[in-house]
């Protein structure tokens, strides 16, 4: 190899690669540090490449290469002796089998370069009040034999049903944790013998981390959610797919404490720039909101997280609304299904819920999401039933506040699955007549169960993933969800631009939204009501 070294750069951290050149940026308190090359077809150590003393800033060492064939070597960083994984790489060169631990914690990187062809691709930045929005896991959505697609549990596998979600109404796309990130952790010997006990399985000290809520490698797509050898290539595709069908898509990243502010917005900024994705759904700890949120890279980019409510405010005051933010908490679905179930004194937060839209942020409105009960199963169990995780039924929240409609799981009683269809059209109307962004978990449009279970984060298998069965068998709730879509899309009225203020100012002789009980104008907020007529004024509809 005929290796040149150049002029090198601090940033970005990692690798980058233009034109015949690759940047080698690692941060490192030890001054004995360099790169390892490695024969990508054998994985055998080539040649070791220290960094220049004089190529520093900080503790970040530096320096670029030309005359590296990157189609037929791999590297990794050293200090000293031992080899340094890149934790700032794009992409792995060990194979990934989801739920199948890899030998060692270190892993060789690939050179990937930003050849991926767009097509002049264009995120939508379709307004809030417009979203529909479906969180789902990537994995889970069409693992199960049923999903009759050729790339199960893939990103490849979710492009092969986007027509599905169109059909359906579907404008938003949430995904769990799809970064890498090591779904098989280790536990304390006492706890995996408890547990696999109760599983009737071999002792193993690691257990299943399905949902992906820990750190990774935050620049690299999950390789085991690829069906092809290139996850980089293929996930792109799939988000370039999405934009072709006026849809947009928002993943979830979850850090933890230890990450800087500084990085978490790099991260953010990467994947935007990189990966063209709409948004993000930030969770974990030390997450620097007021950073992340006035980054000016990110005004465009959908940020959604558990309360924005003080910043937003501060925002409506000052006229600079920050439409790109959103709520993403939990009161909504409390309120609703409390009184979804027949609970006392809801009335006034149904009100409240219904008529909730701030000019100044979004709100994303749902009743499922991946912790808690499916739809289904929030009116079929009326409590959790946990047990296959192997804790004892003790994990997952004992505050559900579902009804099993008279009967604990299921039932063949025609008067029992009656009700239960009628409660989950109920829930539908109740979602999508609110005016804020609804969401809901992906199954829920044909009734998917998972046993009660309200706590999946270890199940790889038929309770986490869905079986599209289901959709022949509940065609009649999946029917009733398109159809609401559609009726949500077609009357502007039902997701308006501001909120409602129950009054007729444009003085067209009646308020943008009314309230009524058994008399018209006149609602009972009672403790002991159940029921309240509203009335929307489609003369306040800003289009249409």
């Amino acid at each position: 190899m005929d290796i040149r070294t150049v002029k090198g750069k601090p940033s970005p951290l990692g690798i980058d690669i233009y034109e015949n050149t690759i940047n080698f940026a690692f941060v490192s308190a030890q001054e004995d540090c360099g790169i390892i090359l490695y024969a990508m077809d054998t994985g055998t150590e080539i040649i070791r490449i220290d960094f220049p003393a004089q190529e520093k800033l900080g503790n970040i060492y530096y320096m670029a290469l030309q005359g590296i064939d990157t189609t037929k070597l791999l590297y990794s960083f050293y200090e000293k002796d031992k080899a340094v994984t890149d934790i700032y790489a794009r992409s792995f060169a060990d194979s990934a089998v989801y739920g199948q631990k890899s030998g060692s914690a270190f892993r060789k990187s690939r050179f990937v370069s930003d050849s991926f062809d767009w097509e002049q691709d264009k995120r939508p930045q379709i307004p809030y009040k417009d979203c529909i929005g479906y969180c789902m896991h990537v994995r889970g959505f069409t693992k199960h034999a049923s999903s009759e697609v050729k790339a199960k549990g893939t990103f490849a596998g979710i492009e092969e049903k986007l027509c599905y979600l169109e059909n359906l109404g579907i404008t938003t796309l949430e995904l769990q944790p799809a970064y890498e990130y090591e779904e098989l952790q280790e536990s304390s010997r006492a706890e995996a013998d408890a547990r696999f006990a109760k599983l009737g399985e071999e002792t193993d000290n690691q257990k299943l981390n399905y949902w992906g809520y820990t750190a990774g490698y935050y620049y690299s797509p999950k390789k085991a959610f690829a069906f092809s050898t290139d996850e980089v290539a293929e996930l792109k595709h799939l988000i370039r797919s999405i934009h072709t069908r006026n849809m947009e898509v928002v993943m979830q990243f979850y850090f933890t404490a230890k990450l800087s502010g500084f990085e978490i917005s790099h991260i953010l900024r990467f994947w935007v720039q990189e990966y063209h994705v709409d948004g993000f759904h930030l969770k974990g700890d030390n997450i620097p909101i007021t950073l992340i949120r006035e980054d000016p890279a990110m005004l465009d980019t959908k940020l959604w997280y558990y309360d924005f409510t003080e910043m937003s405010a501060d925002c409506a005051e000052t006229d600079t609304p920050s439409r790109h933010l959103a709520g993403y908490r939990d009161d909504y679905l409390c309120d609703i299904r409390r009184f979804l179930k027949g609970d006392e004194g809801m009335l006034p937060a149904v009100m409240y819920h219904l008529r909730n839209n701030p000019s100044y942020m979004g709100r994303i409105n749902y009743l499922t999401n991946y912790d808690g009960f499916t739809m289904m199963d929030m009116v079929s169990y009326d409590r959790k039933h946990n047990e296959a995780n192997g804790e004892d039924n003790k994990d997952g929240s004992d505050t559900n506040y579902s009804w099993n409609c008279g009967v604990e799981g299921r039932s063949r009683r025609k008067n029992i699955r009656a009700l239960r269809l009628k409660q989950i059209k109920n829930a539908f109307c109740l979602l999508f007549f609110s005016q804020s962004m609804p969401l809901f978990f992906m199954g829920d449009e044909f009734a998917n169960s998972q046993n009660g279970n309200n706590n999946p984060y270890c199940q790889d298998n038929e309770i986490s993933w869905l079986n599209w069965k289901d959709l022949v068998r509940n065609e009649e709730i999946y029917l009733f969800v398109r159809q609401l879509t559609a009726l949500r899309k077609a009357h502007p009225i039902l997701h308006s631009h501001r909120e409602m203020r129950v009054m007729d100012y444009l003085s067209c002789g009646y308020p943008d939204v009314s309230y009524h009980g058994e008399a018209p104008w006149r609602p009972c907020l009672d403790s002991n009501s159940r029921q309240l007529g509203i009335m929307y004024c489609g003369k306040y509809a800003v289009e249409g």
